[in-house]
């Protein structure tokens, strides 16, 4: 993918008429039972979920996490699934959700890995260790730096409303990205379950900045009052969904399940779209 990560992702928008991101969470536990036979279950599970739905998103997200439970072996096939996409849909972004961060120089590790190696066009960050620890994904232009500000999980609250200066963290982290934003390449994680901070947040960054919003399905997030708290026009959001669209069917069917899911999805969201 040529374009920025910022480029491709409207360019999707737009062609799609999408705000829908699918997760490709393919915890191989809950593969369907004649995939887990194959030699690289996980990369026909994403094939087939990319083949049925790359025309209704605006992005795919896959969550590290189900991958390097396999070792070397599923980290190929994550590789292999970003391979996949772009050569299938070459418009259609991968966001890589690895929550990393650390030191400058442990940074450029992760920069080889999620984008060198694997070839995500954006990962989710956190912000702990500050802008000058995050200086290296900061100077990447074409990809998509995801920063972690207010989570979709019941124990955020723990660290991110703590007061600051008359300030909840989460506003601080707000903030603060807005001043990284110099190569128009950050974007904020806000939960779907906080739609009251949504609204916060997105008066606090303004209209330029776009919201990956987990949350919506399994975990409650109720999707017209993120809708009306988030949206920048027509857009600003992404609008993540995993195990309600991928796991929608645990037979043969598998892929057409997951379509119908999404079709719903990407029609409910655009209702709320002004």
């Amino acid at each position: 993918m040529n374009m920025s990560f910022g480029d491709a992702l409207n360019q999707a928008i737009d062609q799609n008429n999408s705000l829908a991101c699918i997760g490709l969470d393919s915890d191989h536990r809950k593969l369907p039972t004649h995939l887990k036979d194959t030699s690289q279950p996980q990369l026909e599970f994403n094939k087939a979920i990319i083949d049925a739905t790359g025309d209704l998103v605006c992005c795919f997200k896959a969550n590290s996490a189900f991958y390097e439970a396999l070792g070397a072996d599923g980290l190929e096939q994550l590789r292999l699934t970003i391979e996949y996409l772009h050569q299938k849909f070459p418009g259609i972004p991968m966001i890589l959700d690895a929550k990393r961060a650390d030191i400058g120089n442990t940074n450029n590790g992760y920069i080889d890995y999620g984008f060198k190696y694997l070839g995500a066009d954006a990962i989710t960050l956190h912000p702990y260790l500050g802008g000058e620890a995050l200086q290296p994904f900061l100077d990447i232009k074409d990809k998509g730096m995801i920063v972690l500000c207010r989570t979709s999980n019941p124990g955020a609250a723990e660290f991110q409303d703590l007061m600051v200066d008359g300030r909840p963290v989460y506003q601080h982290v707000a903030k603060t990205v807005k001043t990284w934003n110099k190569n128009k390449n950050c974007s904020l994680v806000v939960g779907a379950t906080y739609p009251e901070e949504m609204k916060v947040i997105r008066e606090l960054v303004g209209g330029d900045m776009v919201f990956l919003v987990p949350g919506i399905g399994a975990q409650g997030g109720d999707l017209e009052s993120v809708m009306n708290a988030g949206l920048a026009g027509d857009r600003g959001l992404i609008i993540h969904s995993a195990r309600q669209v991928i796991f929608a069917s645990s037979s043969k069917d598998f892929a057409s399940a997951a379509r119908e899911q999404a079709v719903q999805l990407n029609q409910e969201i655009n209702k709320y779209r002004r």
